[in-house]
Formats: structure tokens, sequence, C-alpha cells
């Protein structure tokens, strides 16, 4: 049974856990980031639609701004999201094929859209704007959660000591991936993570592994986490 450990933030994480289980895999719960909501009750611009490109930005917005903005057509980058979205009140979800290169097609090509409500995090990649941007669309960022490292302890340390090595963990973020490679660099560690596949969501998280020729890295050919759990089968 492989030892997986899940570095993704909660309330994901469980959620992760469980489906990992229920896999026959051995899962281990450390979140190496954290999440939390930003203040911002009401937006005050008139726009065509709202696009989301994570579930965090739904579950950290106020029942006051979701009740705002639900009446409108929802973009959204992929499955998981689109189910959120229904859930916070959205009627009109439209779903993209799990990237933003292909969210950003769907709401160019679909026409009729030239201001776009964009709910996200503080800290994001320019890509799904500069394309709306490009597009002569504008885009209206509402930034409803942030991301932060978890302070590691020797709790942490002993719950990765306390079984088998990992056999593979799966890393959904930059910042997850610097705090894993500081982990893994600890000389207590080494046997924990000597033979450790690194399961990665995209090709810039992986980079922030800092390109240790003697790192196991895979990146998911699809960049949600069905592509990262395709890499757990090899």
């Amino acid at each position: 049974m492989k030892r997986v450990l899940v570095t993704r933030p909660e309330p994901g994480a469980s959620a992760t856990c469980t489906r990992l289980h229920a896999l026959g895999y051995d899962p281990v719960l450390l979140p190496l980031t954290r999440i939390f909501a930003l203040q911002c009750r009401r937006f005050d611009m008139d726009c065509d639609a709202v696009a989301v490109t994570s579930v965090n930005a739904l579950r950290c917005a106020t029942e006051e701004l979701l009740k705002q903005l639900s009446s409108s057509p929802c973009f959204v980058v992929g499955a998981r999201t689109a189910e959120a979205a229904r859930k916070s009140g959205f009627a009109n979800v439209v779903e993209a094929e799990g990237d933003v290169a292909s969210l950003s097609r769907l709401i160019i090509d679909g026409g009729g859209v030239s201001r776009i409500a964009y709910l996200t995090g503080r800290v994001r990649l320019p890509t799904f704007e500069r394309n709306l941007g490009n597009a002569g669309i504008k885009v209206f960022p509402i930034d409803l959660y942030d991301t932060q490292g978890v302070e590691l302890t020797e709790e942490h340390i002993r719950l990765l000591q306390s079984g088998r090595p990992i056999d593979a963990a799966l890393i959904y973020s930059a910042l997850a991936a610097q705090a894993l490679k500081k982990l893994a660099d600890r000389s207590e560690l080494a046997e924990t993570f000597s033979n450790t596949v690194h399961c990665c969501l995209s090709k810039r998280i992986a980079e922030r592994l800092g390109g240790d020729c003697s790192l196991i890295v895979r990146i998911a050919e699809r960049p949600d986490e069905d592509g990262m759990f395709q890499l757990l089968e090899n």
C-alpha cells in the first residue's frame, strides 16, 4: 500500500485523504499551506458575467457578495468549481476544460462579455487576466482569499517518521512545493523522503522544488486532482 503525503490546505486535504483511502492508498495528512478569507462584502462595478478559477474563492466569498452576483452567468475553470458555483447560488454556470487557457477561450469565443468580475485569490498568475485583456475584455478582480505557509512543528516531524517512507507526495501549489523541499532536506527525514515521487499539479509548481536532479518529479497531464491521481498509478 503506497503511503501518500497530502500537502493541500483544508478543507480539501481531508476530502483528498478520504478519496485516497477508498482507492487503497495510505494517506498522510499534512497541509503545508492554509487559506484565509479576505474581507469583501459587496462589489460596486456593473459587469456582464463572473469568472472563477478556484473553489477557494467561492468558499471565502460572503453570502452578501454571492447573492449580489449570482444572477449573472458564471464561467468556471472546471468540474469541481462548477459544482461549488451551483451550491453557492449561481444558476447559469458555464464550465471550461480544467485550465485557465480553456476558460479564457470559452469567455472570448462566446462573445457578449465586455466586463467580467473575477473571484480570485490575492496571489495569482496574470495569465487569465492578460488573455481577456488582450481580447478587449475588462477584468475586475475581487480578492477573496490569501494563502500562507504553515509553521511546521516537531509533531509534524514525528508524524512523518512514524510510519514507512513516503512513496508519493501530492503538491498543489508553489508555496507547498517550497515547504516540502525544506522538509525533505532535513537530515532526520532523509530516509522518509529517499524515494518519494513528487506529483505536481503543474510545471511551474515542479520548478519550485529547486531543480534537484536526485528528486523524482512528475507533472500531471491535466492540472487537476484527477490528473495527479493518475501519476500515483505508475
